[in-house]
């Protein structure tokens, strides 16, 4: 196979922005190149030295865009494609009102497999190579979307959402359900190609005790998945899962009481969070997810970003469609800024632009395979234009390094600034 030499601008980091100074950890090259081979970064170097090295190499010079790790979206709910954007719920009308609704369309193994591909493909034309989603009830969601991805040669992360209670009668399984469906799907897609199996618990208000206790059991005869859940996103969620979960001190207790907690447990939102909480999430490894256009569009509250950072919990970041308002991680990045600025803790583009790729990754653990400029990692890649629109082109003029280039493409930036997109070395989107 012929190796594939890219040329642009490249940025790629050593380490986390967070725990070190973004100086010492995000590295720019504004004539860097990435080689390619068979689908995985064979090396990242300046541009001249590896086309020295490789002058058998297809090489594609995107000149001054930026070439960045795919987008890792770490939370997402591919059934909420058709509902993004709707009006005026908080979280537990949004259920009822929106997302019930739509996922019993899932039903339908036609409607499943074409709103499949529409989430993937939305995904691709905003920079996004991973997904990590929810998908419903029916084992053939499921399929459809792991099909759709294998077809794209996607490496993506989902699970048969479990329910069976405080659903409609058509949205619920059984704990012995969730069990067996679950086991069923994760023993056919878990580790065939990219894709990878999460066992997914909506949430504790919708699961009975003996369903949760069932997907624990589950869990622990296949550790090595991940296990997928929301946490504390509301107020009046927190508030209905102490009535319900009366015995649990806390909301995060009702998951570790089922054996659904540990460093592959991914939570997302962790908004409202009581310090046991946070002790207890930091000592067993889990992480986080911020979902910032979610918690400001349905009014959820504001994730402190630093303080949960400054406590050692992995974070990633994620546009959770369809409460999500966007399908573009740089928007996502843009609400993340916003958000700090209201918590007094600005974000820097390198560490918005860490989160959104490596961080997510990591958060996954999947840190070193995507999420990264790095030998040996997966070939998923996204060039960035940044004066793709007239707004933006004129304030990047003005910008005297990378950094005040960048951030108004991460603050103004929609799918117009995805210059090309490579997806285990193919690639899948490139534009004039």
């Amino acid at each position: 196979m012929t190796k594939t030499l890219l040329i642009g601008r490249t940025l790629r980091f050593s380490g986390d922005p967070f725990a070190a100074p973004w100086t010492e950890t995000a590295d720019v090259d504004d004539r860097g190149g990435v080689l390619i081979d068979a689908g995985r970064i064979v090396a990242v170097d300046n541009a001249d030295t590896l086309r020295a090295a490789h002058p058998d190499a297809a090489v594609t010079d995107h000149g001054p865009r930026l070439i960045t790790a795919g987008f890792v979206d770490a939370h997402m709910h591919y059934p909420q494609t058709g509902i993004i954007a709707s009006w005026g719920k908080r979280l537990i009308d949004w259920l009822n009102g929106y997302t019930f609704p739509e996922e019993a369309r899932f039903a339908d193994p036609a409607h499943a497999a074409q709103q499949a591909g529409r989430a993937l493909d939305l995904a691709l034309a905003h920079g996004t190579t991973t997904l990590t989603s929810y998908c419903t009830i029916h084992p053939g969601s499921v399929d459809a979307f792991f099909e759709a991805a294998a077809a794209r040669d996607m490496r993506v992360i989902a699970g048969k959402t479990c329910m069976d209670r405080n659903a409609p009668d058509d949205l619920r399984d059984t704990a012995q359900s969730a069990h067996d469906d679950s086991k069923a799907l994760l023993e056919r897609w878990h580790g065939r190609g990219r894709a990878l199996y999460a066992i997914t618990p909506r949430f504790s208000p919708t699961s009975t005790r003996d369903q949760l206790q069932a997907l624990g059991a589950l869990w622990a005869d296949h550790p090595d998945c991940l296990m997928q859940t929301h946490l504390s996103e509301q107020t009046e969620e927190v508030a209905w899962v102490s009535e319900l979960f009366p015995e649990a001190r806390d909301y995060l207790e009702t998951y570790e009481r089922a054996g659904l907690i540990g460093p592959r447990a991914l939570f997302g939102h962790a908004i409202h969070l009581a310090p046991r909480e946070i002790a207890r999430l930091r000592e067993v490894g889990a992480a986080l997810v911020h979902c910032p256009t979610s918690n400001t569009f349905i009014g959820s509250g504001l994730f402190d970003m630093a303080a949960r950072k400054a406590d050692g919990i992995r974070v990633g970041l994620a546009t959770d469609t369809g409460g999500g308002s966007s399908f573009s991680m740089l928007r996502t990045m843009a609400a993340a800024y916003e958000i700090g600025q209201l918590a007094h803790h600005p974000l820097h583009p390198a560490q918005l632009m860490w989160l959104a790729t490596e961080g997510s990754a990591r958060a996954l653990h999947l840190g070193g395979t995507i999420g990264t400029l790095t030998p040996g990692a997966e070939a998923d890649l996204c060039v960035l234009d940044l004066a793709s629109t007239p707004a933006i082109a004129q304030r990047a003029e003005r910008a005297e390094d990378l950094w005040e280039a960048l951030f108004p493409t991460i603050m103004m930036g929609d799918d117009r600034a995805i210059a090309a997109v490579y997806v285990a070395g193919r690639a899948v989107l490139p534009r004039a």
